[in-house]
């Protein structure tokens, strides 16, 4: 799906790595494309061999850089889980999950239109 604005570009692709040599049961990656650059999210696996999980690539035109990010806390899943038992909004208010809906059907509608 190809997305823009007056400002910027954009694409969002969703395949299934799954070959039979990895090591693990998917390649989950995102990618940050800039006229600079880019940086590269590994998920569950680096290639290259580093042990464990969530390895960020950051690439410019003066060098490749890698993060471990392995023990970086991201709070959005317990937090996600937590509003729908208490009713709450922590990870993210109800008109914001709202909107987002709104945006994906408007955008399914618009792509049902275009390719027939």
């Amino acid at each position: 799906m190809s997305v823009r604005s007056p400002h910027a570009s954009g694409y969002i692709r969703i395949d299934w790595f799954t070959p039979d040599s990895l090591a693990t049961w998917g390649d989950g990656r995102m990618f940050i494309l800039g006229t600079e650059g880019y940086i590269e999210l590994r998920k569950y696996i680096d290639i290259a061999g580093r042990k464990g999980a969530n390895h960020l690539f950051l690439v410019n035109n003066k060098e490749t850089t890698y993060y471990d990010c392995s023990n970086v806390y991201l709070p959005y899943g317990e937090q996600l889980v937590s509003d729908v038992v208490n009713r709450t909004e922590t990870a993210m208010p109800q008109a914001h999950c709202f909107l987002a809906t709104e945006l994906a059907l408007t955008a399914q509608k618009i792509a049902r239109k275009i390719n027939g």
